[in-house]
């Protein structure tokens, strides 16, 4: 949709419709993504909601800064590198840890939410999540895509009570074309627009959680883990303002998340990388074949993460100016052949300074698991202002574990930590701590042109965040695609292993010719689809062209306020 007045664009319409009335009404960008965002967790309670977590990047028109807010949820002050290890120094089974309190980190979404606002905005909190309580209370329409995210998760569900008694109404998943309510998530709401977050960090909300969270209601014959979150932990809880990853493509400026999340530094590790293959090969993107850029891209995506899994983290000493220079990734891109895919995995680099001659590599690292149920919201106000924020539970469904009397689901972020080393004897900088932000992937993008606004995009989708940002970017700047066309293309995530492929890219032509150059491609798990991304590009002065996924997830929704033909 292109209009005046700003825009919005999430995964869903009654969201996105939240955030264009908060617009309409003269709020702005973070007002509206706020707005939004709560409305996501009423429609999209899987991904996102009160007990998630997620990163805010925001360009302020009146002071022409990007900033950041770090809104990631935090391990308990007990943890400790072997929290996730057996007596025996075996990782615990994941699906164990999952389904349990051991999983559940302290939530920072309420705490990002009202630093936003004070930050950066015009309404208050109770003003901005009240659409959400009356969405919850009116109820939305189930589609195919929630239908399916609640059987596939059925039996999960089942295991707890209070989820089951407001996500498997009557035993069974809500029928597509149904109205689903959510009178208890609504009364959370009403809390939070009472008490504010200090329900959440010091009160009502909080004890609930906390005890839940410690000791889980279940059904008969089941039995899981308690965790070991205390009120302590969740007064101590702060969301953070950060300066933003910066780096330089094409002439703009592109900004991301820093640490703990590891898609700004990756989405720029990427970005670099491409430009050092076009200058060890004289070939630009733009000229070449289709499976020729996928080839390249899946290389710089893959050395990436290569560099990521290995060093970034929420520790101290993560050599980010390194990891993001272009003297860096032109080292690492000695090893590029251009019709040849490397063999996986890929060495992690030295990101040390000294970048003379050809070096192969320090070590590979195993892979990390990392969930895909992830929500983004992008906005834009008529005032120049532009966010770019993602949002989580971690995995579809989190936890599994249902508030009761509260109506949301806790986040199953803790499991993002690495349980044990990657690689035996190589410093792992993701294993649990002490009130430690687990990594992410999560890669809130806004670029800009001239010191202005041009573009904001983000995706869910686990680790294929970082691919699924980096291909709509290239796709759109080098390439020649339209927005929605960039957003829409068959996706590729390389990630240093079995590189995922969505079906019409696996069996087209194109993927028959990068498995020929050496490239392993397998099908991402079902659905078969990487991220479904949204973006927003400024094209002057309060004109705006909204985008978002046509399939993906049910399709996604763009809009503006004033549209024009």
């Amino acid at each position: 949709m292109i209009g005046a007045g700003g825009a919005v664009a999430s995964v869903d319409r009654d969201a996105s419709q939240v955030g264009i009335d908060v617009l309409r009404s003269d709020g702005n960008a973070a007002d509206a993504a706020v707005a939004t965002a709560a409305a996501l967790g009423v429609t999209e309670p899987y991904s996102t909601g009160i007990a998630g977590g997620g990163f805010l990047v925001y360009y302020n028109a009146r002071t022409k800064t990007v900033t950041t807010i770090d809104g990631r949820e935090t391990a308990p002050m007990t943890y400790t590198a072997t929290t996730f290890t057996t007596p025996y120094g075996q990782p615990m089974d994941f699906a164990t840890v999952v389904n349990s309190g051991l999983s559940i980190g302290v939530p920072g979404t309420p705490a990002l939410w009202d630093k936003a606002i004070h930050a950066f905005g015009t309404r208050s909190l109770s003003a901005l999540l009240r659409p959400a309580e009356r969405l919850a209370i009116k109820g939305f329409t189930v589609d195919q895509t929630f239908h399916d995210q609640t059987a596939q998760n059925a039996a999960r569900f089942a295991k707890f009570p209070a989820t089951a008694a407001v996500f498997l109404p009557g035993g069974q998943p809500p029928t597509v074309g149904s109205t689903f309510r959510n009178p208890d998530m609504a009364k959370a709401y009403r809390e939070l627009r009472t008490h504010g977050v200090a329900s959440l960090y010091r009160g009502a909300l909080g004890r609930a959680l906390v005890a839940e969270a410690d000791a889980p209601h279940t059904a008969p014959g089941v039995t899981v883990a308690g965790g070991q979150l205390t009120m302590a932990d969740l007064r101590a809880y702060r969301a953070l303002r950060k300066q933003p990853i910066h780096s330089r493509y094409r002439g703009l400026d592109v900004y991301g998340m820093p640490r703990p999340s590891s898609g700004g530094i990756a989405v720029a590790e990427t970005l670099n990388l491409l430009s050092a293959y076009e200058r060890k090969t004289g070939s630009r993107l733009a000229d070449l074949s289709n499976p020729e850029y996928l080839h390249y891209f899946a290389e710089a995506t893959a050395t990436a993460f290569a560099d990521r899994n290995r060093y970034v983290g929420d520790v101290a000493g993560v050599p980010v100016s390194q990891l993001i220079s272009p003297a860096f990734a032109a080292q690492r891109a000695c090893l590029f052949d251009p019709s040849k895919a490397q063999i996986r995995p890929i060495p992690y680099g030295s990101p040390d300074g000294s970048y003379t001659g050809c070096t192969v590599g320090s070590g590979t690292r195993g892979q990390p698991y990392e969930g895909t149920s992830t929500s983004h919201v992008v906005t834009a106000d008529k005032w120049g202002d532009v966010a770019s924020y993602t949002l989580t539970i971690e995995q579809t469904g989190g936890s599994a574990i249902t508030l009761p009397g509260w109506g949301f689901l806790l986040n199953n972020e803790l499991t993002d930590f690495d349980f044990v080393p990657l690689t035996p004897g190589v410093p792992d900088p993701n294993l649990p701590d002490a009130a430690k932000r687990p990594r992410s992937s999560m890669s809130p993008t806004i670029v800009l042109r001239h010191g202005k606004p041009w573009l904001t995009l983000g995706s869910p989708g686990g680790a294929t965040i970082i691919t699924t940002v980096g291909q709509v970017l290239t796709e759109y700047l080098d390439r020649g695609k339209s927005l929605v066309d960039a957003i829409a293309a068959p996706r590729l995530s390389s990630r240093n292993g079995p590189e995922q492929a969505e079906p019409a890219l696996l069996d087209s032509p194109d993927g028959l010719a990068l498995t020929e150059l050496g490239h392993h491609l397998v099908l991402p798990p079902a659905p078969p689809q990487i991220g479904a991304a949204v973006a927003i590009r400024i094209l002057g002065h309060d004109r705006f062209l909204s985008a978002a996924e046509t399939v993906r997830r049910g399709g996604g929704s763009a809009m503006v306020v004033r549209p024009r033909e």
